[in-house]
């Protein structure tokens, strides 16, 4: 297969701006499909990088270019999971022009996505969670604060957009459950077990009104200076506190959600439930632990059947 002519760029090293086309796909994305900022910002990327490589204008592109453009990522070696990311945005890209008949033939159908979870995601064990969940310092506000995140994200699986976004209302301490936006602009009950409410419950009456300092914020998790938490905040708290009980490798917030995930099968929850909790949109995103899975299978026949 050959790859893709390549095109030129401005002089200025800047790619080609984007076609009136893609600001409306992006614009739908945004209004009619609710998707948060930081993905609008990926399609954006990938529909940059598209408009800068694909030799035509994109509403004359064939299946055959799609796959050729596809193939020079391979090429310059994206990985896996950023492959199939540029795939579901050409996808539903293309899947838009042919609604709005810009495009008579959608040349992304049969687009082919890369086997993502070449290797398994990174999970901590039952005692790292406990250091991790132990190590803020619960005598100061900042600490009662990361300390009931730290619970929450683990008692509960959220996604960091998720965790930084929950606002006091969606809070339902007395039944034990939180309503959560996710992706799509989705909302989803998600429960959380008692430790992870007592966190929230002292830092709600000793943390958040110290950090707010008689200002007034929608948000459940707010900084010191009365905004709320961002990820990337929160992304360098996380490893901080990782790093603080001897945790060096990469700690991110999905790790402590692939933890969550792991030990609730590891514990005997079906993966039906599972996706739930996660949020996942296809059953096929949650069967990655299905290796947890089949372990525990392996245990239970070792430990129950006679002929073991």
């Amino acid at each position: 297969m050959q790859p893709l002519a390549p095109v030129a760029t401005p002089p200025s090293g800047l790619v080609r701006p984007l076609s009136g086309l893609a600001e409306s796909f992006l614009n739908f994305c945004r209004v009619e499909k609710g998707l948060a900022n930081h993905t609008l910002s990926s399609y954006r990327l990938d529909l940059e990088r598209f408009n800068s490589e694909l030799p035509v204008p994109e509403q004359q592109a064939t299946a055959q270019q799609l796959a050729d453009y596809v193939e020079s990522m391979y090429g310059a070696k994206y990985s896996p999971r950023s492959i199939a990311r540029h795939i579901a945005t050409l996808r539903n890209y293309y899947r838009f022009l042919a609604r709005e008949g810009e495009v008579s033939q959608d040349p992304g159908e049969f687009l082919a996505s890369p086997k993502q979870w070449s290797t398994l995601p990174k999970y901590l064990n039952r005692d790292e969670v406990e250091k991790l969940l132990e190590s803020p310092d619960g005598s100061n506000p900042r600490g009662l604060r990361d300390r009931a995140m730290l619970q929450l994200l683990y008692a509960t699986g959220l996604r960091v957009s998720e965790l930084c976004g929950l606002e006091l209302t969606g809070v339902e301490r007395r039944m034990g459950v939180l309503k959560v936006i996710g992706k799509g602009n989705k909302q989803r009950v998600v429960p959380f077990g008692e430790p992870a409410g007592a966190a929230i419950d002292r830092y709600l009456a000793d943390g958040r009104p110290k950090l707010l300092k008689g200002r007034a914020s929608r948000h459940l998790f707010v900084t010191g200076r009365g905004s709320a938490m961002t990820r990337q905040t929160f992304w360098a708290l996380l490893r901080k506190h990782g790093r603080s009980v001897g945790i060096f490798r990469r700690l991110t917030p999905h790790v402590v959600r692939h933890s969550f995930a792991t030990h609730l099968v590891e514990g005997g929850a079906d993966l039906r439930s599972v996706q739930i909790m996660l949020g996942h949109a296809d059953i096929s995103t949650t069967q990655v632990y299905t290796h947890v899975a089949r372990r525990r299978l392996r245990e239970v026949i070792d430990q129950h059947h006679p002929r073991a």
